[in-house]
């Protein structure tokens, strides 16, 4: 049975990033006081749930991970990372690099071996400060995609349920006795949703088992503990209060929509195509936070702030696909190609 393409995954991924891009421009820019000189009362309060689309991020990365790595093909797996994070950050990181230089002033700054080593993606190991604030959670992913290499390498891809079970346990451990080397080496602040989305894609191509519906269960239960434990360390940055009713809801209905997404049960949203919202995801959400905050602290109060939230929106949109249709798509597929001759070269050498 061939199955169909999941369009579904391009509108939740662009619903994630839009999430997180109203968090920052609505609500933590000027939250903390150290990022945007522009209030945005108007959506602060719902915004300020925005970073959770991070969160689904994570999900929809352990169900298209998996997806990936169901070939058990380590080299067509490391190419096809490579490939889909390294065009568009390159990019993404140069611009973001030379607004800071241009107009980030005095609030911003970065220095031309900042650049460097984050162009290296090796900023968080060497203690370098990134040049945007948003690459953190590509050292997450970077981190989940070297432990599926680990299964690849192995050839174990087979037993990534006996995997997923063993890490959300290892990781509620973790969590609930504070065993810090462990949570930071098994990135158990986000294991739960990587578990999930993994688990989902099992049920998307093999159907429930017991064991896919206690893994669910089981995330479920973890993703919410971590949550509300994340939630109450922002509310004294921010000085906000976050209603742990509210986090929950919020996962329960990432849950509920991969559940309809595994079981096709998504109707006519799953017929139409998200494409172009998918492909504008990746260097909207590298894009969008220091460069608009950037904006702000030129333009406002002189503009007004509609206007300037609006239009910075509309602008980080417009570029993004722009990045992705004339630069990320030609440079991706030279990179591939080039990995691939490097493979065999390799491979012939040996």
């Amino acid at each position: 049975m061939i199955k169909r393409r999941l369009n579904e995954l391009d509108l939740l991924r662009f619903l994630a990033a839009m999430a997180v891009v109203f968090f920052h421009y609505a609500f933590r820019g000027y939250a903390k006081g150290d990022m945007s000189e522009m209030p945005y009362p108007l959506l602060a309060e719902p915004a300020k749930y925005g970073y959770l689309g991070v969160e689904l991020f994570f999900m929809i990365s352990g169900f298209v991970i998996l997806m990936t790595a169901s070939s058990n093909n380590l080299k067509a797996f490391f190419i096809s990372r490579v490939v889909r994070l390294c065009p568009a950050f390159w990019v993404c990181c140069t611009l973001t690099f030379l607004i800071t230089l241009a107009i980030g002033q005095p609030r911003y700054s970065a220095t031309v071996y900042q650049y460097l080593i984050n162009m290296t993606f090796l900023s968080d190991l060497t203690g370098v400060l990134p040049i945007d604030g948003v690459y953190w959670s590509l050292f997450v992913e970077i981190q989940f995609y070297l432990m599926i290499s680990i299964v690849l390498g192995l050839r174990k891809i087979e037993k990534i349920e006996t995997c997923l079970v063993l890490w959300l346990m290892i990781s509620a451990t973790a969590e609930i006795l504070g065993f810090e080397k462990l949570r930071s080496i098994l990135i158990t602040d986000y294991a739960a949703y990587f578990t999930a989305g993994a688990t989902f894609y099992l049920v998307w191509a093999k159907g429930f088992t017991k064991t896919r519906v206690a893994l669910l269960a089981g995330a479920l239960a973890l993703a919410c503990y971590t949550a509300i434990a994340w939630a109450q360390l922002l509310e004294p940055k921010y000085s906000t209060q976050y209603d742990s009713l509210i986090v929950c809801s919020i996962i329960v209905v990432f849950f509920a929509a991969f559940f309809l997404i595994a079981t096709n049960r998504t109707g006519t949203v799953g017929t139409l195509n998200w494409t172009v919202l998918g492909t504008l995801t990746y260097p909207l959400y590298l894009l969008h936070q220091m460069i608009g905050f950037m904006i702000f602290n030129i333009a406002y109060p002189a503009v007004n702030p509609h206007l300037v939230l609006w239009g910075t929106l509309a602008l980080m949109i417009s570029t993004s696909y722009i990045i992705h249709k004339d630069i990320e798509v030609p440079f991706a597929s030279l990179l591939k190609k080039s990995l691939s001759q490097s493979f065999t070269r390799v491979r012939t050498w040996l």
